[in-house]
């Protein structure tokens, strides 16, 4: 006689039971992917939003949207460029679009500190490069623009390309004592122009071949002669080279932030070198940080 099989509740639930860990294994295995996906975006997200927030930080260190006061004024240099013919009035004022103050400070209606912001950069380094270009210095005497290339002065972009004059800019080149230094102090200018560089070539300001240079000379020079000690006057230049080339300098601050450095507490000297602010030194950092979001680079070297 047949013995019908007795059922078996326990197998039965044991069976189901692997039965549904394998479809879970398979469903997630099938998913694993897409939640790897998912997991990967959620941190990329994470982290651009974080890289953001610091980029967005150090950009108000790096080039504050209140701008820095330097601690030097413009005096009586505008009037004192207008009169000589360095500047023409006229051009100079249409070139950098000057406002009704900054047509005070050259005029010499008003004797305002040196301050740049985004708004003003351009009137900033086209005011220092007049100075810079007219002032008697050591670096016009001793440097490569007055010793390999003396015969060559003319055809730079500081020289050459400074078309706000008078007449022919090479005619004011090195001619006035606008800012009085002594012979020690003019050495401390080339020492201190020998160790600063700017992003768009490899020169230093020992040879100020461009409108950044020669404007960095001036600056140097203005420092120079209120005596101010080396390292307030690093300090200071790189404040100017933030706003003239504020994408380099947003690198820079970047990678030192990278290292645990804060803005406010790298070595101006340092950061001024070689090794970061020449042209050189600049696109091996980029090659190293990478590209920052939402920036795009700037700094031309033209009147």
């Amino acid at each position: 006689m047949f013995k019908k099989p007795k059922f078996n509740k326990k197998k039965l639930a044991l069976s189901l039971a692997f039965l549904g860990v394998g479809i879970l294994g398979l469903t997630i295995g099938m998913n694993i992917p897409r939640v790897e996906k998912s997991i990967a975006d959620y941190q990329n997200a994470k982290k651009n939003r974080e890289e953001a927030s610091k980029i967005e930080k150090l950009t108000e260190e790096v080039s504050p949207k209140d701008g820095f006061t330097l601690p030097i004024s413009w005096g009586e240099l505008g009037p004192k460029l207008v009169a000589a013919g360095v500047i023409d009035e006229q051009k100079f004022n249409e070139a950098v679009n000057a406002t009704n103050d900054q047509k005070k400070i050259l005029a010499g209606g008003v004797d305002a500190p040196v301050k740049i912001d985004s708004t003003n950069s351009q009137f900033v380094v086209d005011f220092l490069w007049a100075i810079g270009l007219a002032q008697k210095s050591v670096v016009y005497e001793e440097g490569p623009m007055g010793r390999e290339y003396k015969n060559d002065q003319g055809n730079f972009a500081s020289t050459g390309g400074w078309t706000l004059a008078r007449g022919d800019a090479m005619q004011y080149l090195n001619k006035f004592d606008l800012i009085s230094l002594t012979p020690e102090q003019q050495n401390r200018v080339k020492d201190i122009a020998m160790n600063v560089y700017r992003p768009c070539c490899d020169n230093s300001t020992w040879f100020p071949d461009c409108n950044h240079g020669m404007a960095a000379l001036a600056a140097i020079e203005m420092m120079v002669a209120k005596n101010l000690p080396d390292e307030e006057v690093y300090r200071n230049v790189l404040k100017l080279n933030s706003f003239w080339f504020p994408d380099a300098y947003l690198t820079i601050a970047f990678y030192f932030d990278g290292q645990g450095t804060s803005w406010d507490k790298v070595d101006a000297k340092k950061v001024l070198g070689k090794d970061f602010s020449s042209a050189t030194g600049a696109q091996r950092l980029q090659s190293i940080v990478g590209p920052l979001p939402g920036r795009s680079t700037g700094g031309s070297c033209g009147a």
